[in-house]
């Protein structure tokens, strides 16, 4: 029996990532299964041309189904989508969301859970810039992008959490399902308008500090695109809410 009577469904949304995919996995199953939480591990692949989806069908081999869910798309159609996607197959009755590229470290998940227990918040989401969190491998190019991001998104927001652009979170199932379903944005922007819509809907956040740490392999999906995106919708965020 898992020590709190709870299911982790932990969505990993996928492309291009063969090569850090068998490296997150292996680092979910040990602190998940150290932990003694009762877990899944739900792939999403958006038909990923690096064959991504053939390195987590070997995986599943390896950890089992029960552990491993494949449910891949057809191709890229964003991370709210992704999510979406993901949920209608979770068994959980929480949702933990992380990128798949090794940035955010899944040792902390059990903190997570633990502070979520205490409180019985509704969201626990890791910040870098709080306590000691941190971010490591950025060039100062792209720590000034982050932190002027953050500021902005503080000042025209008002999120009640520390860190708005970070994907790093844990949720209760109806509360991930029910800020999803009151969003707008697509890319990057999506994660942070979902703690904006958390607050309008008076859910409680809690907050870890994590380390960051920049991909080992492949290349960032982040350019000048996603960057005058994200200040389109952070503009229309601040305008409707």
């Amino acid at each position: 029996m898992p020590p709190n009577g709870h299911k982790y469904s932990i969505l990993l949304p996928t492309y291009n990532e063969k090569d850090n995919l068998p490296i997150i996995i292996w680092l979910i199953v040990k602190y998940m299964k150290a932990s003694g939480y009762d877990y899944e591990v739900i792939v999403i692949d958006d038909g990923s041309p690096d064959g991504t989806l053939d390195v987590a069908k070997d995986l599943q081999k390896i950890y089992g189904e029960d552990t491993i869910v494949l449910r891949p798309r057809a191709g890229k159609l964003g991370l709210g989508t992704a999510y979406i996607h993901g949920i209608k197959h979770a068994t959980g009755d929480f949702i933990i969301i992380l990128d798949a590229d090794l940035s955010h470290h899944p040792k902390f998940i059990p903190e997570f859970i633990k502070l979520q227990e205490s409180g019985d918040y509704d969201i626990v989401s890791g910040t870098r810039y709080a306590g000691n969190g941190g971010v490591y491998g950025w060039d100062f190019k792209r720590k000034l992008i982050s932190r002027g991001a953050n500021y902005l998104s503080q000042v025209l927001l008002r999120p009640n959490a520390s860190d708005l652009t970070g994907s790093f979170r844990l949720y209760k199932k109806p509360v991930l399902e029910k800020c999803i379903s009151s969003c707008v944005s697509k890319g990057y922007v999506f994660q942070m308008e979902m703690l904006v819509r958390a607050r309008q809907h008076n859910f409680t956040i809690a907050e870890v500090p994590i380390t960051f740490v920049d991909r080992i392999y492949g290349t960032s999906k982040l350019g000048g695109t996603e960057i005058i995106q994200f200040a389109k919708n952070l503009l229309y965020l601040f305008a409707t809410t």
